[in-house]
């Protein structure tokens, strides 16, 4: 208990630095030619970013990603990141990527992680505390794979 209460009194700084980390990334990776669509609040073509710059002062630290590519490729992209850590799943200081229709989804038939937009090329990113061009450059090298 005595260290959850330690880690509270910084929570709000770590949380503003990840969800600014979350914004530039997201929009980064709305301009790659390999990426079909980014899924985050803060981008102009996410269906409730009107209603979530109402609500929220940050728009979250987690950005969905779909590949134009298959699976194959998405597991190549993961494995050559050097940064992000491959984890099942989400919601520490470092940045993470899982691959939900093979983790945390891959108990749902495959008709029902379609429907909640759960595909073979999608990955979620839980953005950290690094510096955000670090991050960047791992995604980049990583694009490059």
């Amino acid at each position: 208990a005595w260290v959850l209460l330690k880690s509270l009194e910084t929570l709000d700084m770590r949380v503003e630095r990840m969800a600014n980390n979350a914004q530039k990334i997201a929009e980064f990776l709305a301009t790659r030619p390999e990426i079909e669509v980014v899924s985050f609040p803060g981008l102009p073509s996410h269906p409730g970013h009107e209603l979530a710059k109402k609500q929220m002062t940050g728009f979250g630290t987690t950005i969905g990603i779909t590949f134009k590519g298959t699976k194959k490729d998405v597991y190549k992209f993961m494995d050559a990141l050097r940064i992000i850590d491959i984890s099942n799943n989400l919601g520490d200081s470092k940045s993470l990527i899982t691959h939900p229709s093979s983790t945390t989804h891959r108990r749902l038939a495959p008709d029902v992680q379609a429907e909640m937009g759960i595909t073979p090329s999608v990955l979620r990113l839980s953005v950290g505390l690094e510096h955000v061009d670090d991050l960047i450059k791992d995604l980049t090298q990583a694009f490059k794979s």
